[in-house]
C-alpha cells in the first residue's frame, strides 16, 4: 500500500492561497531561488513558479543514513512560503522515513513501490557506514550501504543533501570508526554521480533551485567536488558583506568587543569564509540572517572533511 505524504487534494497554487500563502508570496520565494541561481540568468521567476506549480509531479524517494536529521528540519522549516507546504505539492515524496505516516512493513511497501518503475528521483540525507559490510548503520534489518545500493543506482538522478551524505562529515571525521563515506565515494563504483548540496544544513534555495533545474534544464553545471556551481561557484569571503574591513587589516580581537559590534572581519577568531565555497552571504537562510551576518564565524560547513581540517573552528588558519 502507497501512503501519501503529501497532500495531494488542491493544486498548488489553489492550496498556498487555502493556507495564506498569496501568489505574491510565492512569486518572491521564486525570485529568491532565481536569484540563487544566477540572478535571473539562468531560470527567471516566472519559469521557476511554472516548474513548482506543474501538474505532472516528479516522483521523489528520500532515504536517510548516518545523519541528524537536520537537512529535513531545515527544508521544513523556511518561510515565504513555507517550504514544507510548497514542496509536498510540487513533488510526489514517496517515501521519507521522518515525514511519512507509514511505519514497519506499510514503510517498507511504499519504498518498494515507489522505486518499481524506476522515474524516480532519489535523495540521499546521510553518511553509508561502510565498516565490516555496513553493520553500524541498519533499517528494517538491512544496511544503510544495501538499501541505498539497490535504490540510488536507478534513480532518475540522484541527489547528496547535506554533508554528511555528500562528504561524509562528523562521521568520517578521525578516527571513522564506522567507515562512514559520502554517497559518491560509496556508490560510485556503481555508476552513480550524485548531485552535491553540501552544507551543514545546506540552504533550502540550493536544493530546490537544483530540483527545479534537473526538472527543466537536466543536469546543473557541477564544480569538481559535484556541487552546482551556480550556488557553491564563489567563496563565502568573495561574497561577505565584511571584505572591507579585511583588506582593511580590521579585525575584532573577541566576540564581546567593540569591533565586533561595529562588524569588523571575524578571520582572526576562526572564520573559515576564505576557504568556503557556498552562496550564504547572499541567499542567506530564510532569506534573513546567515552565521557572520549573526557575528559568528563561518566553519567552512560545505567543504570535505571541514571537521579535521578546518578545526580548531575559533583559531584562524
Amino acid at each position: 500500500m502507497r501512503d501519501s505524504i503529501g497532500h495531494g487534494k488542491l493544486r498548488a497554487m489553489e492550496r498556498q492561497a487555502a493556507g495564506g500563502i498569496s501568489r505574491r508570496d510565492f512569486m518572491k520565494f521564486c525570485a529568491a531561488v532565481s536569484a540563487a541561481m544566477g540572478a535571473g540568468t539562468i531560470m527567471s521567476p516566472e519559469a521557476i513558479a511554472a516548474a513548482l506549480t506543474d501538474k505532472k509531479r516528479p516522483s521523489v524517494v528520500y532515504l536517510h543514513n548516518a545523519e541528524c536529521t537536520g537537512c529535513s528540519e531545515a527544508v521544513l522549516r523556511t518561510v515565504e512560503p513555507y517550504i514544507d507546504e510548497l514542496i509536498l505539492d510540487i513533488i510526489s515524496l514517496d517515501y521519507h522515513e521522518t515525514l511519512m505516516a507509514a511505519a514497519g512493513e506499510r514503510a517498507e511497501e511504499a519504498l518498494h513501490d515507489a522505486v518499481k518503475n524506476g522515474e524516480y528521483i532519489c535523495v540521499i540525507e546521510g553518511a553509508i557506514p561502510m565498516a565490516q559490510n555496513g553493520i553500524y548503520g541498519k533499517i528494517a534489518g538491512r544496511t544503510m550501504y544495501d538499501i541505498c545500493k539497490g535504490i540510488a543506482p536507478k534513480a532518475k538522478a540522484v541527489i547528496a543533501i547535506g554533508n554528511c551524505a555528500t562528504f561524509g562529515n562528523i562521521q568520517a571525521a578521525k578516527p571513522n570508526p564506522t567507515g562512514a563515506q559520502g554517497v559518491n565515494e560509496a556508490l560510485g563504483n556503481l555508476g552513480v554521480k550524485a548531485i552535491n548540496i553540501a552544507g551543514c544544513p545546506p540552504n533550502p534555495i540550493n536544493f530546490v533551485g537544483t530540483v527545479v533545474h534537473l526538472l527543466q534544464k537536466g543536469m546543473p553545471e557541477l564544480d569538481e567536488l559535484n556541487r552546482p556551481l551556480m550556488f557553491y561557484g564563489k567563496t563565502v569571503h568573495e561574497q561577505c558583506p565584511r571584505l572591507k574591513f579585511f583588506e582593511e587589516d580590521k579585525f575584532a580581537p573577541s566576540f564581546d568587543s567593540e569591533e565586533a559590534r561595529q562588524g569588523y572581519c571575524l578571520y582572526q577568531l576562526g572564520c573559515k569564509g576564505p576557504y568556503t565555497y557556498n552562496n550564504c552571504p547572499t541567499a542567506k537562510f530564510n532569506q534573513v540572517n546567515w552565521p557572520v551576518q549573526a557575528g559568528h564565524p563561518c566553519i567552512g560547513c560545505s567543504e570535505p572533511a571541514f571537521w579535521d581540517e578546518l578545526s580548531p573552528f575559533y583559531e584562524s588558519m
